[in-house]
């Protein structure tokens, strides 16, 4: 196993509604079974997932204010935050551990507002509109950084 394999998955408002939400727009899994899916990619990986939801957007800064002691990386889907929270913004950058930005959807196609990330510009990237497929590339994606920076 990877010696930095610790990952804090972040789920944001709403999130754990997963499952009532449009199956269209995002997927027919419900919020168990979601992290059902990532804890199987994740183990497939050799990474150890650790997961948070919230709709409380202070519980989330404050989360990100401790993370470094029990992850590596960060995996964060903030849900509509992502358009407009600075104050989750800057509890990531202070973090200061890889991240990327996941969505369910293609938040590049669909309404206005959701095009836009405030976080985005800090995340290593972001993978948006592949479903819980996403998640995978994201965990792939942090696996290979944390390799790359391990030495």
């Amino acid at each position: 196993m990877l010696a930095h394999n610790r990952i804090a998955v972040l789920h944001g408002v709403n999130l754990e509604q997963l499952g009532r939400r449009d199956p269209e727009i995002y997927g027919d899994l419900d919020y168990e079974r979601l992290t059902q899916r990532i804890g199987e990619f994740a183990a497939e990986l050799e990474l150890s997932p650790q997961f948070f939801q919230t709709n409380f957007e202070g519980e989330i800064v404050e989360y990100l204010h401790r993370v470094h002691d029990v992850a590596d990386g960060i995996v964060i889907n903030p849900g509509a935050w992502t358009h407009y929270s600075y104050a989750i913004r800057d509890a990531l950058d202070l973090a200061a551990l890889p991240a990327v930005e996941v969505h369910l959807s293609d938040i590049q196609n669909r309404e206005e507002f959701r095009r836009r990330s405030v976080i985005s510009d800090i995340c290593l990237t972001t993978v948006s509109g592949q479903g819980v497929d996403g998640y995978r590339l994201a965990l792939e994606a942090l696996r290979d950084d944390l390799a790359a920076t391990a030495g």
